[in-house]
């Protein structure tokens, strides 16, 4: 009972509330290489939205990219569009301005990127399928990716990843930050924030993780039982010509699916690190680099769509 006493009487930790926070970002580079990485970053950047509108624009006044696959591919390029957006200023802004603080609130606004990320994820799943649909059941296509179907698949992807972040935001919300507020990240992101909490979060980092692998191995799963009935259909094409058409047709997926899932896996489901600039680094290869991927590989591996790119430039198509 005096032990009980004696603790009880004790003083409290007088604990501050945290109501901003700021960003670690790369604060450990002198001033000249953090100037040199937002050159690289705002040039890259640039040419994400840029390449990004275009296919938009090309995919919109091209009556023959009216399908499936393209209307998939544009609503791909504006989610990627808004997940930039919601990453890339603010690292932009903070590598000028390294101290600069951000409100709790527009954190949370900021969270809300996992919406657009894992939108991105089931709408590669759903491009898959119509790649499956468009090998292996070419006679009913039209009718199994009719407009409907795609709009509700495209429906769904949104209402995964709006549920998923909503989830996410108030779960990491709902802890208390107290004191410590400076993120060893250059945005807000989950696992940052979760250790800057004064209050136990291993219940939290497991939902987290268990979030994570449904949102990167259910889709995976789904695109690999898709590429596994496209690749039998295809071996049994009796031409070299036909089998290399069709292969040809699911390259630019191939491609975008392989960097995206592989660079998510890195990120979010490897182990916790102590190297934090080494996670910022590779970070950043997936938040740049990645929304860039896709526009390129579609227009650069994609005859009809640097056909179409050539028709509004006013310019004759590649025989």
């Amino acid at each position: 009972n005096t032990m009980c006493f004696e603790l009880s009487s004790m003083p409290r930790l007088n604990l501050t509330a945290v109501t901003e926070f700021t960003f670690e970002g790369f604060s450990v580079f002198g001033w000249q290489h953090r100037l040199v990485l937002f050159a690289v970053f705002l040039v890259l950047y640039l040419l994400t939205l840029a390449s990004n509108a275009i296919i938009l624009t090309v995919t919109r006044l091209n009556r023959q990219l009216h399908t499936p696959m393209y209307f998939f591919l544009s609503v791909l390029s504006i989610s990627e569009t808004c997940y930039t957006v919601a990453i890339i200023p603010r690292m932009l802004s903070s590598l000028l301005s390294p101290q600069r603080a951000i409100s709790i609130p527009h954190c949370a606004t900021q969270l809300f990127y996992l919406a657009f990320g894992i939108n991105n994820c089931f709408l590669l799943t759903a491009m898959g399928y119509d790649r499956y649909a468009a090998i292996c059941n070419p006679l009913r296509y039209s009718v199994v990716m009719g407009k409907r179907t795609c709009l509700q698949l495209a429906s769904g992807s949104r209402s995964i990843g709006l549920s998923t972040a909503i989830i996410q935001v108030s779960s990491v919300f709902s802890l208390p930050f107290c004191d410590a507020n400076v993120i060893s990240h250059f945005f807000c992101d989950i696992r940052p924030l979760m250790q800057l909490a004064c209050a136990d979060t291993t219940i939290k980092e497991l939902v987290t993780l268990l979030i994570s692998l449904c949102v990167l191995v259910l889709p995976v799963v789904l695109i690999v039982i898709s590429y596994v009935l496209i690749v039998s259909t295809i071996l049994k094409i009796p031409s070299a010509r036909g089998r290399k058409k069709a292969f040809a047709t699911c390259a630019s997926h191939l491609t975008v699916v392989v960097v995206h899932y592989g660079c998510a896996s890195v990120i979010y489901l490897k182990p916790k690190s102590h190297d934090s600039l080494k996670d910022r680094l590779i970070s950043v290869t997936y938040m740049v680099i990645t929304p860039l991927l896709n526009p390129v590989v579609y227009s650069l591996r994609n005859k009809e769509v640097k056909d179409a790119l050539l028709r509004a430039l006013g310019k004759n198509p590649l025989s």
